[in-house]
Order: C-alpha cells, then structure tokens, then sequence
C-alpha cells in the first residue's frame, strides 16, 4: 500500500499558503493598494477628476503635509482646532467610557443580581444601534426645548442650547470662578500664539456642543467595553478572591488589589480601542453639527473629509488622514508603555542581559 503524502512536512508549507492566499490577494486589492494610492494623492496635485496617476497629476512632495504643519494659513488653523477639539474630546471620553464600563461589568457579574441577562443586554444595545440614529435621537434630546433642559428646568437651572453653543467649559469654569472674565480674556492668554491659535484657544476646553456628543458617545460605547471586562471577571480564579476574604481583606480591597491587577491586559485593550476610536470620530459629528458651532466640533476625521470631498483639496484631506494615522499610532504606543505591567519588563529585560551575557561568554 502506498503511504499517504499528507504528512509530508515539505507539502505543509505549501497548503498553509493556499489557504491564506485569497484572503492576502482581498487584503492587497482592498487594504494595501488604497493606502499606497492615497498615499500618492497626499504627495501629489490630484484634483479629484480622472485618476490619479494621470498625466495631468504632478508630483508636490510635501507641500500638503507643510501647509498643515508649518504654513501660516487658513488650513494650518484648521487643522490645528481639530486636533485641540479632538484632544479635550479623547481626555473626556477614554477615562469616563472605561470606568463606566467596568462598573457596569462589575455590577452585572454579581451573583446576588437577579435579571443579570436583562441588565447585560440593555447596557448594550446602544452599542449595536446605529450610531445615525443614535445622533438624531440626541439632537432631540438637547434641542433648545428638549427633554433635558426641561429636566434641568425642575431644578430651575437654564439650560443652553447645546449643540448651538461654542463656549468651552474651562472658559465658563474659569469665568464662574472668577479666573477671567469670557468676555474679555487676558491678553497674556490672547496675545500668544502657537500653532496658529491663541493660548486662550488652546484652554478652552470642550464646548458646550462637544459635552453634550461626548456624553452621547459614552453612553453607547461602554457597553461593547463593557463586555469585555466581564469576559475577563468570568476568568478571574475564585480561588484567588476566596483567598482574600479569609485574610480578611474588605471588598474595596479585593477590587484594587484582586480584580484590578487581573484585569491589566483588559484595560489596557480597553484604552487602545478608546483612543483609537475617538480620535477617528466622525459620524457624530457629520450628523449633529458638521464642525460647529464656530468649528468647536471640528475633528481631524471630518477636516479631511471636508477638505476632500466639499473643497476638491483631495490631495490635502489624504495628508490629513496619514497625519492623523501617525497621531494615533504615536499615542497606542505611548499609552502601551505607561500601562505596561512594570514588573514583566523588568524580568523580559534582565533576561535579555543575561542572554546577551551569555553569548559573550561562549568560547569563539
């Protein structure tokens, strides 16, 4: 009998690239080929008509990326609001998002919790409801003459009309405590530039309009986190947390030093996706305010969108979208290594030490 060829470590390789091989030529057509062409289009004068590689496209170099970063000019201010709106946007969504969820994935992995399925599926069904609808359903909301500000008129508080109002929150706070005044801000703050806007633009903080989308961002993403910090209590060991309670330790305790340091790997996960979706936000901002009031919601995302597909400055919209890869790339990287378990570094580095040791000891 003839023996079977299916073991044949040589043929392996061979069926392993067969199988990914369609998957790698869809990845190469649809991902790959569209980065390095609006990579061209970042460097280049395309107008949008035509392709790209025509002969009516000419290559700029960096001028697209240099009116951005170090032109003065209409799209250097822009673009640097965005990047300011953006910023006070990630710092009031990533942290408030992540506590939230893991509260919530506290509260429902209790055991003593009856109806634990209901309260897990309602806290995430915004998550799966479209965002559009979502928006549209808080522009009703936080209209002038909305459900909040009538809630609000119960405590006799005055709301605004939010997704209209352009004051940032420092700004108010600054002037409620009696820092400034808004409407005549020093001119030590005023008088000074970077980056093509004032230091009194620059610690404006999110405004009024702004506040109101965060919220609605954070209450329809932490349930997608949500569930993902209970997958992590489902494998905490209950070995480990009985082990706590006979040492006496309180439920405080256990938490910080039980269920937290368990869940490292998941925060981590957690912040890398929230920093990552934020400073991609788009959508809301498309449907409730398109970059206003006065450019308060402008974000990077939208800019290039606008840039390209409104003002035909295709070659701008593509550099702001490499820039804005970069941002994000830059800040996971710089949020991974303050995260980072400490401890583990230190031992993946002396054991590096000693390998490299180890290697020059070896006789030639």
């Amino acid at each position: 009998m003839a023996r079977s060829k299916t073991g044949d470590p040589m043929r392996q390789p061979v069926a392993g690239w067969l199988f990914v091989t369609p998957m790698i030529i869809i990845l190469g057509l649809f991902l790959v080929v569209p980065i390095g062409m609006a990579l061209w289009v970042s460097v280049s004068n395309w107008s949008g008509r035509g392709s790209p590689f025509g002969g009516n496209t000419e290559f700029i170099g960096l001028k697209n990326y240099s009116d951005l970063l170090t032109k003065q000019g209409l799209a250097r201010q822009d673009f640097m609001t965005s990047l300011r709106n953006t910023f006070y946007y990630v710092l009031g969504v990533v942290p408030l998002q992540t506590v939230l969820a893991l509260l919530l994935a506290v509260l429902v992995n209790q055991r003593w919790l009856k109806g634990r399925t209901f309260f897990r599926t309602a806290f995430y069904f915004p998550s799966v409801v479209s965002s559009v609808a979502i928006s549209l359903v808080f522009l009703f909301l936080f209209a002038g003459s909305g459900a909040i500000n009538g809630v609000l008129a119960w405590f006799g508080v005055h709301g605004p009309n939010w997704f209209a109002d352009p004051r940032g929150l420092i700004h108010l706070l600054g002037d409620w405590v009696g820092l400034w005044n808004i409407d005549q801000p020093p001119s030590g703050l005023t008088g000074t530039k970077v980056m093509n806007l004032s230091l009194w633009e620059w610690v404006k903080g999110p405004s009024v309009a702004m506040t109101s989308i965060m919220l609605q961002v954070i209450w329809t993403t932490a349930g997608t986190f949500m569930l993902m910090f209970i997958a992590a209590l489902q494998d905490l060991p209950t070995e480990v947390e009985e082990a706590a309670m006979v040492d006496g330790a309180t439920a405080r305790q256990r938490f910080w030093n039980v269920t937290v340091p368990h869940l490292r790997p998941t925060i981590l996960l957690v912040v890398t996706l929230g920093i990552i979706g934020t400073w991609q936000v788009f959508d809301q901002m498309y449907v409730m305010t398109q970059g206003g009031p006065a450019k308060t919601t402008l974000t990077p995302a939208y800019l290039s969108y606008s840039a390209a597909f409104d003002a035909q400055k295709w070659g701008r919209g593509a550099a702001m979208a490499f820039l804005l890869f970069l941002l994000i790339f830059g800040l996971t990287q710089l949020q991974r290594w303050l995260l980072r378990d400490k401890d583990a570094a230190r031992e993946k580095k002396l054991a590096r030490e000693q390998r490299r040791a180890a290697k020059k000891e070896v006789p030639a």
